[in-house]
């Protein structure tokens, strides 16, 4: 699959109450839940991101509370992708298991500017700066879970393989 979309550049240990602050999670619709995404950052962060913006933060990305609501509001606000120095393990999972596409990229974060257009390779593990023509890697995903990001997640998944299973 390729992911093409403009850089919404932020920096280390953004926790989930930063993607979506606890005060708000008693809104159950999404898209009312991301009128308030990063809100606590700014208003000029929230407003960066549009449908197809893709966030390239530095360390421990999604760290604090495992609230799944942290990587639906991405999604739901139309973030195509995330690309960090590392996350925090069950931010990992629960995008994962939601079908945000997320890539461990050890040096792209220090070399790209916020706005730079870029385009992933999910099946390569090669991320494009367009608007520098510099190339990054990344270790692609595995097969299995390159087919549950491309389902939509983990439910749409098992829904397919039991649609499939029920034809046989």
């Amino acid at each position: 699959m390729i992911i093409r979309g403009k850089v919404l550049k932020l920096g280390d240990n953004i926790d989930t109450d930063l993607i979506i602050p606890g005060r708000y999670l008693q809104i159950t619709d999404f898209n009312e839940l991301k009128k308030h995404i990063f809100e606590d950052l700014g208003k000029e962060v929230a407003k960066k991101v549009k449908e197809g913006t893709i966030i390239v933060a530095g360390e421990n990305f999604g760290c604090g509370s495992s609230r799944e609501q942290a990587p639906r509001v991405l999604k739901a606000a139309g973030v195509s992708a995330v690309i960090a120095k590392s996350f925090a393990r069950i931010f990992f999972r629960n995008a994962i298991n939601i079908g945000l596409p997320i890539f461990i990229s050890k040096d792209f974060s220090e070399k790209v500017q916020d706005g730079s257009e870029i385009e992933i390779d999910t099946k390569s593990g090669v991320i494009r700066d367009l608007t520098t023509n510099n190339v990054f890697y990344f270790e692609p995903y595995p097969e299995f879970l390159e087919n549950l990001i491309n389902s939509g997640g983990l439910v749409n998944f098992v829904r397919s393989y039991l649609s499939k299973k029920d034809r046989r």
